[in-house]
């Protein structure tokens, strides 16, 4: 069975020249490159072997250069359900943060979300402490605050062009659905689930529905997903920088760490450093052309 190592560049950059691929596909004793778009990814197919090993390789002929690689099993690369992280994945900012910012508590709920990204401190405890400050703040905030989310690059071409090629694709978010609702409808997943936030019907009580959707949520969406469509989980991708998404990056067949935390880097399969979430689709084998907008 033949394996294909991918070289991303940022598409920013578009700095992945046709010696590096060149370089790349002589230390993998490979085929010659196939280009998915110029000067930023292309296929490099080789004999089957130790995959790990091949990356190695693939790096060291790269030199340090900002590219990302990745090599899988050629069969079966293109995936039949994507299940994704919402913040800092598929928008740029941590809504919790930005609520803070509107009580003057940016700073000090900064530093507590990133260290529960880090995987410092308790997902589910940390939710309801970071909530519980947010108590008595007007329901209008929240819509306020929306208006200012940005996606990340690539992140609308991903999922209009999975959803295109028969993906299902949905968004699971430890964030909240006052967010998530929103971002879902405007990216065109199938399916979102999230967290919601509890009010009076004039502010925020400070509290969080019970369940929590946390890490092991988000495992079971991606199983309960891939069960409902008769989907093996190695055909399934997911996305998610956080160490909450960890058991779902690590369960699916194609787990990608983006931008992630430094322990989310370590432990994921796959991960995404320079390139943004059209990284995805060059990971499944789908060429630039081939690219939807949403």
């Amino acid at each position: 069975m033949a394996s294909v190592l991918t070289l991303i560049a940022d598409p920013a950059k578009r700095n992945l020249s046709a010696a590096q691929a060149a370089a790349v596909a002589e230390a993998l004793k490979a085929e010659t490159p196939v280009w998915l778009a110029e000067d930023l990814a292309c296929d490099i197919f080789f004999a089957d072997g130790d995959l790990a090993a091949a990356e190695t390789r693939a790096r060291a002929a790269l030199d340090g250069a900002p590219l990302d690689l990745a090599a899988q099993p050629a069969e079966g690369r293109r995936k039949r359900l994507l299940v994704a992280d919402m913040e800092s994945t598929i928008i740029q900012q941590e809504m919790l943060d930005e609520l803070a910012a509107t009580l003057g508590l940016r700073a000090e709920m900064a530093e507590i979300t990133a260290r529960t990204m880090a995987g410092e401190l308790d997902f589910e405890a940390s939710l309801q402490a970071r909530v519980a400050r947010l108590e008595g703040l007007p329901l209008a905030r929240l819509e306020e605050t929306a208006e200012d989310m940005t996606f990340m690059p690539g992140a609308r071409t991903l999922i209009a062009t999975l959803r295109a090629q028969g993906c299902v694709t949905a968004l699971v978010s430890g964030g909240f659905t006052s967010f998530a609702e929103l971002v879902a409808e405007a990216c065109g997943f199938d399916h979102v689930q999230a967290n919601r936030l509890l009010d009076d019907g004039k502010a925020l009580t400070g509290r969080v529905a019970e369940p929590i959707l946390g890490r092991e949520a988000k495992l079971a969406a991606l199983r309960d997903f891939a069960a409902e469509i008769g989907c093996e989980l190695k055909r399934t991708a997911a996305v998610g920088d956080g160490a909450n998404d960890l058991a779902m990056l690590e369960a699916a067949g194609l787990g990608v760490a983006f931008r992630a935390k430094p322990r989310v880097r370590a432990a994921a399969r796959f991960r995404i450093d320079h390139g943004d979430l059209t990284a995805l689709l060059y990971l499944q084998g789908i060429a630039e052309e081939d690219f939807r907008e949403a």
